[in-house]
């Protein structure tokens, strides 16, 4: 899953944890130079990731200080539909109440979708920030490849019309998923790639570090709380995932994350356990509830 996005002022996070353990493990050669081996043809991707509707609860895991935040709780629902050889859909709506140091408070609703076919070659991308129900920022867009392995070329159209192009190698959201979901199947410990997920105004490109950790075996999830319909993944393997998202172009040993994004996932894609690393603060989203969904038709 891509993290909830929308608002510049919601993403403003510094190093963290995920960071300081890669620091560890990487030594004094940088995380860019793990990208410059890592990064060289994208994997194959699995065939399948599993269509559902799976709902978190949102709560403040740590403010630091000067953050002004005391309070925050919400909801976060996300979706996925489609299949392989269809595409994908994803639809995501984030909600939080948060309380300040003087004990105002204020309600954030970012609704985002997006679609996207199966081999990466197009995108479509919509969403909207709502604070204490007013309409505060729209964007909408498309991106495409002339080729599978083509550049990229976008054409927002919302919140104004402009044009940008990006670097072939560039990853869309679900392609960014299954090829992680495929990293962690092969083994590996770190991928490396740049995402385009039509954030920021849709003029945004992240280049993302992932960090992979050790595989937990089936039957993990039994340890985990208890979440309507999440029995259901009893029988799945997980890893527990850190993605640190750069700004493009601050590729040094020295760059901090502009924020960051951990979770367990699991090989049909669903995700558990998230933490969202905003900088000033960090929120925690505990799933609820869970229900798959049927899976899109391919033609035959």
């Amino acid at each position: 899953m891509s993290p909830p996005h929308g608002a510049s002022t919601t993403i403003l996070g510094r190093a963290g944890a995920c960071v300081v353990l890669a620091a560890a493990l990487i030594g004094s050669t940088g995380i860019w130079s793990v990208a410059k081996a890592q990064k060289v043809t994208p994997p194959t991707p699995p065939e399948i990731l599993a269509p559902h509707r799976a709902a978190y609860d949102i709560t403040l895991a740590d403010a630091r200080g000067g953050s002004g935040v005391t309070e925050l709780s919400g909801r976060m629902i996300y979706e996925l539909t489609g299949s392989a050889c269809q595409g994908y859909t994803q639809n995501m709506r984030f909600v939080t109440r948060m309380t300040n140091q003087e004990g105002a408070t204020s309600l954030t609703d970012m609704r985002s979708s997006s679609w996207e076919d199966a081999v990466a070659k197009a995108f479509r991308f919509n969403s909207s920030q709502y604070k204490d129900t007013r309409l505060e920022e729209t964007t909408d867009g498309d991106a495409a490849r002339s080729t599978p392995n083509g550049d990229v070329k976008v054409m927002i159209t919302k919140p104004a019309r402009k044009a940008i192009n990006l670097k072939a190698d560039t990853f869309f959201p679900v392609q960014h998923s299954r090829a992680l979901l495929t990293a962690a199947q092969s083994g590996a410990q770190f991928f490396i790639a740049d995402l385009y997920d039509g954030s920021e105004k849709g003029e945004k490109v992240f280049s993302t570090a992932s960090f992979i950790g050790q595989p937990k075996a089936a039957g993990y999830n039994r340890t985990l709380p208890d979440a309507k319909n999440a029995g259901q993944l009893d029988g799945l393997k997980s890893w527990p995932i850190s993605i640190s998202y750069f700004e493009d172009g601050s590729k040094t040993k020295d760059s901090v994350p502009a924020y960051e994004l951990a979770f367990l996932y699991f090989e049909n894609g669903v995700s558990r356990r998230l933490f969202i690393d905003y900088g000033e603060f960090s929120v925690r989203g505990a799933l609820q509830s869970l229900e798959f969904l049927p899976p899109g038709k391919c033609r035959k």
